[in-house]
């Protein structure tokens, strides 16, 4: 199976639910996934522990498909962009992402985030968590 396989499969499974079973499949039990503010997470446990949070606070998913997948079958490289629009903390918030993925065999072992979120939905985010911060 080639890289540009592997990740349509596992976005395949990411876009019809099936997250955690995708996750288990294709991540290195030491990987790194990176945000795209620089923040780092080590290992399996800590990423399983943020897709949960993440799910968790997810109210409402509105839309979201993946959009383009490619690779560099020699480096080991895939780069997939996708896009979400979702409510969380009852803010609509659509936003873009480009995910890099760096292979060894069948799993990732490091994934780093880039994304786009609207300046109007980053203001009322910064705004929601001022007012949940206590005096």
């Amino acid at each position: 199976m080639t890289y540009l396989e592997r990740a349509k499969d596992l976005y395949a499974q990411l876009d019809q639910g099936n997250i955690m079973d995708a996750f288990e499949r294709y991540y290195h039990e030491n990987v790194v996934v990176v945000e795209a503010d620089g923040q780092e997470r080590h290992g399996k446990d800590a990423q399983r522990r943020a897709i949960e949070e993440w799910m968790s606070s997810v109210e409402e998913m509105h839309d979201g498909a993946t959009e383009h997948i490619t690779s560099n079958e020699a480096e080991g490289v895939t780069m997939v962009q996708s896009f979400t629009d979702v409510t969380i903390h009852g803010e609509r918030m659509p936003f873009r992402e480009i995910a890099v993925q760096e292979w060894e065999g069948d799993q990732i072992v490091r994934e780093s985030f880039f994304y786009f979120v609207p300046m109007d939905v980053q203001q009322k985010m910064a705004e929601q968590a001022a007012r949940r911060k206590p005096a």
